[in-house]
C-alpha cells in the first residue's frame, strides 16, 4: 500500500502528474485544491497569500482523507503543495503534529508512510505555465510568495525530486520506477 504526495508550486505540474500517474498505475487521485475552504479561494484569488492559520484546517482534511484511505490499503496520490516541512508533517501526522512536541500516544494512529514527490523547476517556466492557465483561483502574482515559503524537503523526509523540465511522460516514468523499486 502506497501513500504518494506530488508537491511544488503552484503551476509545477502536481494535479497533471498526480492525475496522469494515477491513471497508469490504477490508484486513487485527490487534488488538494478541490478541498480548499471558499475562504482560502476567495484570498488567492484576490492575491492575499495564504497563511499557515489559513492552511492547517485543510492540511487536516488532507491527512484524514490520506489515513482513510491507507486504513483501507487504497494506494493513493495527492496532488498538493505541500510547501512547508511543518505541512508535511501535518499530512503525515493530522493535527499531532503542530499540538506541541508531545509524543505519540499508545493507541494513536501512527504516523503514515508518505513518499513526497517534489516538481522541482524554476520560476521563470513555472510563471509561464501560470500565464497560460484559465479558470484558476490562483494568480500569477502569487508565484513568488510560492518560492519565498517553499522549503524543499530534505533529509530524513522521504521524497524525491524531479525536475519539471523533462516531458510528462518521463516524470511519471521516473515516479513509477521509483514507487516500484519501493
Amino acid at each position: 500500500m502506497v501513500l504518494v504526495v506530488v508537491m511544488g508550486v503552484s503551476g509545477s505540474g502536481k494535479t497533471t502528474v498526480g492525475s496522469r500517474l494515477a491513471e497508469k498505475l490504477g490508484w486513487k487521485f485527490y487534488d488538494a485544491d478541490d478541498y480548499h475552504p471558499l475562504e482560502n479561494k476567495k484570498k488567492m484569488e484576490e492575491g492575499i497569500p495564504l497563511s499557515d492559520e489559513d492552511r492547517i484546517p485543510w492540511l487536516c482534511t488532507l491527512h484524514d482523507i490520506l489515513r482513510r484511505e491507507d486504513k483501507s490499503r487504497q494506494d493513493t496520490i495527492l496532488a498538493c503543495s505541500a510547501l512547508k516541512k511543518m505541512y508535511r508533517r501535518v499530512l503525515i501526522s493530522g493535527a499531532s503534529a503542530i499540538e506541541s512536541n508531545q509524543p505519540e500516544q499508545p493507541g494513536e494512529n501512527p504516523a503514515l508512510k508518505i513518499l513526497f514527490v517534489h516538481l522541482d523547476g524554476p520560476m521563470d517556466i513555472i510563471a509561464g505555465r501560470l500565464e497560460k492557465r484559465r479558470g484558476h483561483f490562483m494568480p500569477l502574482k502569487l508565484l513568488k510568495s510560492q518560492f519565498d515559503t517553499l522549503e524543499p524537503p530534505t533529509a530524513p523526509e522521504n521524497f524525491i525530486t524531479v525536475s519539471l523540465e523533462k516531458s510528462l511522460p518521463e516524470i511519471v516514468a521516473e515516479i513509477e520506477s521509483v514507487i516500484l523499486q519501493g
